[in-house]
């Protein structure tokens, strides 16, 4: 990547910069205060639960609009339609789901969801877990996948 490139990279996403463009935190802040319903609600608990799950998560804001949550990749990102708030975990496929969370996506090979509707109940022990495996996951594979530095021979 180029300096010019890190450098857009980092305005983009990163604190309020001189240009008066928002942070992502703030960008979620005013999506949830926008949305002023159940959606609005459910989507503030779910990004309070994550957080108490992974105190070094990191807020993005992608897509055009999509709360995004990452921690050495991304761990989920937080859609809002009509009917639901859905809870995509990018490699929610490679997670064990022991309380039976997942509720949509489920027939890809990668990413798994959790669509909330009004009125449901969040399992939040359950959410947490999952949340932190997949920031194990995350940070596993990051580890794993860093090259091994050969030594030299006769040095």
């Amino acid at each position: 990547m180029t300096k010019t490139m890190t450098a857009m990279a980092t305005m983009k996403n990163g604190p309020k910069e001189a240009d008066g463009e928002d942070t992502p935190s703030q960008l979620i802040d005013a999506k949830i205060k926008e949305l002023s319903d159940w959606r609005g609600e459910t989507l503030a608990r779910i990004r309070s639960l994550i957080k108490q799950a992974d105190p070094e998560v990191v807020e993005e804001w992608k897509w055009r609009g999509v709360p995004v949550w990452s921690h050495a990749g991304i761990i989920c990102t937080g859609e809002t339609y009509k009917s639901v708030v859905k809870m995509t975990f990018a490699k929610g496929a490679s997670l064990a789901d022991p309380s039976g969370l997942f509720n949509s996506s489920l027939e890809g090979n990668t990413r798994r969801a959790i669509d909330f509707r009004e009125g449901d109940e969040i399992d939040e022990e359950a959410l947490k877990a999952l949340i932190r495996a997949a920031v194990t996951l995350n940070t596993s594979k990051r580890a794993a996948a860093r090259p091994v530095r050969s030594q030299k021979v006769g040095a």
